[in-house]
């Protein structure tokens, strides 16, 4: 047999290895006592023989035994080692062999015990979602967890600082917003507004700007001043452009206030009707699409977009670092809930745990027959780097008892054996 260049590793021996190795002995002993009992019955019947003849089965019967347990001693010892020392052919076939039955034992292990099919079975049986949910909805492992993950959290910042991944994700970000049409999307939120007319709302602070303007003392003088300027000259000696300010400010004060106490007033359906209007042409106008986009193109590639990108990542960091410090870390108390909460929904809802046994069955699975190959050769390996002596001593400690139970047996069926062949001689005629 070809000796493994790796040192031998030893052999681990069961807890209760003394108990066997014992009773191994005790069955060698009486194996052995019995067939030495078996000589001297067949020495004793074939003595006497002459003067008793029925002596002759026994002593038949003791031969027979005698040869059948020598042979199964044979067989038995065989398996271990070489019988009396003697460089038979095929014997001590385990310690002969251990390549080969290391090489075997892998491949039947890879072959029966790995196959796709019963592990995929032995994986279904776990019901890996309770045993997250469970892990998961005790509060001390889901803080412990929480921890683990703010621990981790500004090492994983700096690693992203060193590696460039903060610019190459800006940069990416910037990409994809300059994809997205600016022109609909602006349209799809403004009809979120107008659909329920909550751009009324804005309507109502217009009002409130223009009440106010019409009371501002300094709004009024320009408007009189204004007034004055196109008035003719004989209007103002008579002060007109007071009494025109003052009709003015009455008439539109009295509108604001019909507009502002009317939900139906047409001018409110004619701001309906122009905040519909634009956001239609939002939606389908080509100019407003080109218009939309400059302004967009224009707004990114100002430096002070991509200079509050960095602030924003850096005063993220800090904040992440200073809490992850904290005795009292915010984002480590709500991570907790959040496991907590994720356990118990996960406890509560049987179609996401069979989703998620499925996967855990569908990636173990691949798992294992991705490795099976190196769980065999690592099976072989092992085997082969068990010393001979140990390897031969644990498996005749673990099933020699039972090879000894053979040689009762072969004694028993050698000597039943024997008296049927004495018994057909005797019954054979004689020449």
């Amino acid at each position: 047999m070809a000796q493994s260049d790796q040192s031998l590793a030893p052999v681990r021996f069961d807890t209760d290895a003394g108990a066997k190795l014992s009773a191994l002995r005790r069955t060698k002993f009486v194996a052995t006592a019995a067939l030495a009992l078996c000589v001297l019955v067949f020495a004793l019947a074939k003595s006497f023989q002459s003067s008793y003849p029925w002596l002759g089965f026994v002593a038949a019967f003791a031969e027979a035994a005698t040869i059948g347990g020598l042979a199964d001693w044979y067989a038995v010892v065989a398996l271990f080692k070489r019988p009396l020392g003697l460089p038979i052919p095929h014997t001590a076939i385990i310690p002969e062999n251990q390549d080969r039955i290391a090489d075997n034992l892998g491949r039947f292990i890879e072959v029966n015990f790995l196959a796709p099919e019963p592990v995929r079975e032995k994986l279904a049986e776990v019901d890996f979602s309770a045993l997250v949910a469970d892990w998961l909805a005790d509060a001390e492992r889901a803080t412990g967890l929480s921890r683990f993950v703010v621990r981790l959290v500004p090492q994983t910042l700096a690693a992203v600082e060193q590696s460039g991944l903060r610019g190459f994700v800006t940069s990416r970000m910037l990409e994809q917003i300059e994809k997205v049409p600016l022109a609909p999307l602006a349209a799809e939120l403004l009809s979120a507004l107008t659909d329920d007319r909550r751009h009324q709302k804005l309507f109502d602070e217009f009002i409130k700007v223009i009440g106010r303007f019409l009371n501002d003392e300094k709004a009024l003088a320009t408007m009189r001043d204004k007034i004055r300027e196109e008035l003719p000259s004989l209007f103002n000696l008579f002060r007109a452009d007071a009494y025109l300010l003052k009709k003015i400010v009455a008439s539109a004060g009295s509108l604001l206030d019909e507009v502002r106490a009317d939900p139906n007033h047409p001018m409110r359906a004619e701001f309906d009707r122009f905040a519909q209007g634009f956001v239609e042409r939002l939606r389908t106008s080509k100019q407003y699409a080109k218009r939309a986009e400059k302004m967009k193109r224009d707004f990114l590639a100002r430096p002070e977009v991509r200079a509050l990108a960095g602030d924003m990542w850096e005063s993220l960091s800090l904040f992440i670092e200073q809490d992850a410090k904290a005795p009292n870390s915010l984002i480590r108390e709500h991570l907790a809930n959040m496991f907590v909460e994720v356990g118990r929904h996960l406890a509560g809802d049987a179609h996401i745990r069979a989703d998620m046994n499925q996967g855990f069955v569908v990636a173990l699975a691949s798992f294992v027959e991705s490795q099976k190959s190196g769980v065999s050769k690592f099976i072989a390996d092992q085997v082969k780097r068990w010393d001979l002596a140990q390897l031969t001593r644990l498996i005749e400690m673990n099933i020699g008892r039972d090879l000894q139970y053979i040689r009762f047996n072969g004694m028993i069926i050698g000597g039943l054996a024997g008296i049927v062949l004495y018994a057909i001689e005797l019954l054979l005629p004689v020449n």
